[in-house]
């Protein structure tokens, strides 16, 4: 297989081109770098992986990169996931969410390369509170946030792409993905950026009462749901469509969060409490039941052991 992962120096495209790798594939990952680090591909690299350093938006080089690369599979991971930034600026958040994936499905089209979109399932549902969760896929799409509508964007082109051109695709609605190679500094999930407090000796800063809830999954688990949506699509048609919810049904608070960090790291968590920030979710979960019948997946990482795995990997990095 030769894939091609846009964002494959980014946090979970990293994680997944390594993944690739170790199944054997020859991988190129296109990044512009913007969020993504070139010392995330060190050991792909090292073991034949290639890198482009392109924005998807820029059609000329994505062309070019699928030109010479010629995959006969695409994962596309790049995007502005920054919910702030989408907040404040939602045409640059559509610009690289919207364009930028019907960039990197023209160029899939034209290689007939299926393709594994990466979506948001924190995002997309919108609020839980007074509704059912976890929230399947049935549930109505009402999002918060520039970033969920973005994203959800995505998903209408994928499907057209599917319906108009006979692309196979799947798009993915992640929850909250931490692990390795998340970044505790600037834009990053929370676990990280807790992680990178309770090194440092600093208060946890926490938006709002604290009592909001995510749905947190390990990055290796939603590695392992990539590849396995992958291994669904061929290139003459697709029996699954998707969109598939890769999360754990679990709701945990932001509270309950930083006390099983502490836990993991044996350092003391002092919560400093800000303001809650606009378009932020009281509470979410989504629910995995599809993909473990459709794709053959669950996840494997409990809370617990995830944790104490993204820290021991971030006091490695120090």
């Amino acid at each position: 297989m030769r894939a091609l992962v846009t964002g494959g120096a980014g946090f979970i495209g990293s994680n997944l081109v390594d993944g690739l790798l170790e199944g054997g594939a020859e991988v190129l990952a296109l990044d512009d770098l913007s969020t993504g680090r070139r010392g995330n591909l060190d050991r792909a690299l090292a073991r034949g992986a290639a890198l482009v350093e392109a924005d998807i938006r820029d059609a000329a080089a994505v062309d070019e990169a699928f030109d010479e690369f010629a995959p006969d599979r695409v994962f596309h991971l790049a995007a502005q996931a920054d919910v702030r930034r989408a907040v404040a600026d939602p045409a640059f958040d559509a610009t690289v969410n919207v364009l930028g994936t019907i960039t990197v499905l023209e160029a899939a089209r034209r290689h007939s390369a299926p393709l594994v979109f990466a979506s948001t399932g924190g995002a997309i549902y919108g609020e839980g509170e007074g509704r059912p969760l976890p929230f399947d896929e049935r549930q109505p799409s009402l999002p918060e946030t520039a970033y969920g509508a973005s994203k959800l964007g995505g998903e209408v082109y994928l499907g057209l792409y599917r319906r108009l051109h006979g692309l196979p695709g799947v798009a993915l609605r992640f929850a909250n993905v931490y692990g390795p190679r998340q970044d505790p500094h600037g834009e990053a999930g929370v676990v990280a950026i807790f992680c990178g407090l309770l090194r440092e000796g600093a208060a946890l800063r926490v938006f709002g009462d604290g009592e909001q809830t995510r749905d947190y999954v390990y990055v290796a688990d939603v590695v392992a749901a990539i590849i396995a949506a992958e291994r669904r699509l061929d290139a003459a048609g697709t029996a699954i469509e998707g969109p598939y919810n890769i999360g754990t049904g679990i709701e945990t608070s932001v509270l309950g969060l930083a006390r099983m960090l502490a836990a993991a790291t044996g350092a003391e968590a002092e919560v400093e409490h800000h303001p809650a920030r606009k378009g932020e979710v009281q509470r979410v979960s989504i629910d995995p039941a599809a993909a473990r019948r459709d794709l053959g997946w669950a996840p494997a990482t409990g809370l617990d052991a995830g944790l104490a795995a993204t820290a021991a990997a971030l006091d490695a990095r120090s």
